[in-house]
């Protein structure tokens, strides 16, 4: 089965306990999303995911409940944040004239052999390397 890595706003429409009405109708395709697909992740995911599930938003994770998220998903192959990582993803961030944070996204889904990003900030359908950007929540009536 082909490998999937998720930006960080997916896992967070999946464990929030509430989302803001227009974003509702992201939960259950966010958790199917994380049910069906063989995905792996990164170090800078799981720390995104803490900082903003616990310390962003109204419906915020208490540290255990982040935690748990956390633990659960690092069973999957993580990549580490390494000067590797970080020189890859600012040669994709100046490449693709995106965020340095997306551009580290794009390079561990690409050291970690990913076939497709699920992500609604970069643009649907595109081409990173050898990953292709899908925005799973395209085309649906929010």
């Amino acid at each position: 089965m082909p490998l999937s890595f998720f930006d960080t706003n997916v896992l967070i429409y999946a464990a929030r306990p509430e989302l803001e009405p227009r974003d509702e109708y992201k939960r259950p395709i966010a958790i199917d999303l994380l049910e069906s697909e063989n995905f792996v992740i990164s170090a800078q995911v799981l720390a995104e995911f803490y900082h903003n599930t616990v310390k962003k938003g109204d419906s915020r994770l208490s540290h255990d409940e982040a935690l748990e998220w956390i633990e659960t998903l690092a069973a999957r192959p993580c990549s580490a944040i390494d000067t590797n990582m970080v020189t890859a993803g600012a040669a994709y961030a100046d490449r693709y004239r995106i965020s340095y944070w997306d551009g580290a996204m794009l390079a561990a889904a690409n050291a970690m052999g990913a076939e497709t990003f699920y992500t609604e900030d970069l643009n649907d359908g595109q081409k990173y390397g050898s990953v292709t950007a899908i925005n799973p929540f395209r085309n649906l009536p929010n």
